[in-house]
């Protein structure tokens, strides 16, 4: 008796449950597309008795514009920051500590993923630098448990004049995507 409950159980169980879908290839290629003009460079981490050290930029990468200039910030656990977006200048993120999505929205009519929400994780643990091109929405979101630490290389300088930041709330329904109960930023 107890062995056909124990089975309804799980048939019941199963039958409510959604299986996951796959997000990388038996390779560790990623299966869900990048938004266009997205490029993941990774960045090696050395390490040795003494400590860690991270190339973050090099010119000499050849599909690098120019550093002209950075900046940090950082974000709380739980919170994102976004949406934002810029019409001249991209940004390069490298993720120094913590664990962040970076959440890509494409509106660009020309693009082959517009209308395409797109999710990257980046971490501690697998160090990259990330381009956001113009005219991409974009959000950052802390999904770990310390704050996340973040250096920014865009490719113009900061116009304190004329600041090239559009927003939209985080809650807007103008992008299909839904940050989890409980996520607070702006």
């Amino acid at each position: 008796m107890t062995n056909i409950r124990s089975q309804s159980v799980l048939e019941g169980t199963i039958s409510a449950a959604t299986r996951d879908a796959a997000t990388v290839s038996p390779d560790g290629s990623r299966l869900q597309r990048l938004t266009r003009g997205v490029a993941i460079r990774r960045l090696v981490t050395q390490t040795d008795s003494r400590g860690t050290v991270t190339e973050l930029f090099d010119q000499r990468w050849r599909e690098q514009e120019p550093l002209v200039f950075c900046y940090s910030f950082t974000i709380r656990p739980g919170v994102a920051k976004g949406w934002s977006l810029h019409r001249r200048h991209q940004d390069r993120y490298a993720l120094l500590q913590g664990e962040m999505e970076l959440i890509l929205f494409d509106p660009r009519p020309d693009s082959p993923t517009c209308g395409e929400v797109c999710r990257i994780v980046i971490s501690e643990h697998d160090r990259c630098l990330v381009n956001v091109p113009i005219d991409v929405w974009h959000a950052d979101h802390n999904i770990g448990t310390r704050d996340v630490v973040v250096v920014n290389f865009p490719t113009i300088e900061y116009d304190h004049a004329a600041p090239d930041k559009w927003r939209l709330p985080l809650d807007t329904p103008l992008i299909p995507h839904r940050f989890p109960a409980g996520t607070s930023g702006g």
